[in-house]
């Protein structure tokens, strides 16, 4: 039993030493690069900061030939393009500025038709009132009242600037 506990405290002290096997330089934009692989081939020695084995010791040697990838395979073909932009999020951004706008579009029809409306309807009680037939209104205490001349003019004047407004900008 002592035996075992003995085990597996020591794979417990080396698991983490097995966990920094890790290569760590700077790639030909400047950037520090974090790998459990060897750098590409044509890496400077100078630029490798660290690689397996001794911790926290700077490589001063080559890369080793067994890390080396062949100099006949080439170097774009086993590494990916970084453009420095996401295509995800470059779609769904897209996707957003669409739907963004597809919303404003929606909201400036909804506002064309609701002034439309409001032009019509004026229009109609513009006509009304110009005829010169007697107009009967509810006042605030709920009786029934006809508009006098005043009223009706001040009711003239208040349907033009509806018109003015609503009519031009529903293109009417």
């Amino acid at each position: 039993m002592k035996l075992l506990r003995l085990t597996l405290i020591g794979l417990a002290c080396a698991l983490p030493a097995i966990c920094l096997a890790q290569w760590q330089w700077v790639d030909k934009d400047g950037r520090k690069v974090y790998s459990d692989q060897a750098p590409p081939a044509g890496t400077p020695a100078k630029n490798i900061l660290r690689q397996p084995g001794v911790r926290g010791t700077p490589v001063s040697a080559e890369v080793p030939e067994t890390a080396k990838v062949p100099a006949s395979a080439p170097a774009a073909a086993s590494a990916p393009k970084l453009s420095g932009k996401d295509k995800q999020l470059e779609d769904k951004k897209k996707q957003a500025e669409a739907a963004e706008a597809e919303k404003k579009k929606a909201d400036e029809e909804q506002l064309a038709r609701a002034r439309a409306d409001n032009c019509a309807r004026a229009r109609r009680a513009k006509t009304g009132i110009d005829s010169g037939v007697r107009i009967a209104r509810t006042n605030d205490k709920g009786e029934r009242e006809i508009m006098d001349d005043a009223a009706r003019a001040a009711e003239a004047k208040r349907l033009d600037a509806v018109i003015a407004v609503d009519c031009k900008q529903a293109g009417g």
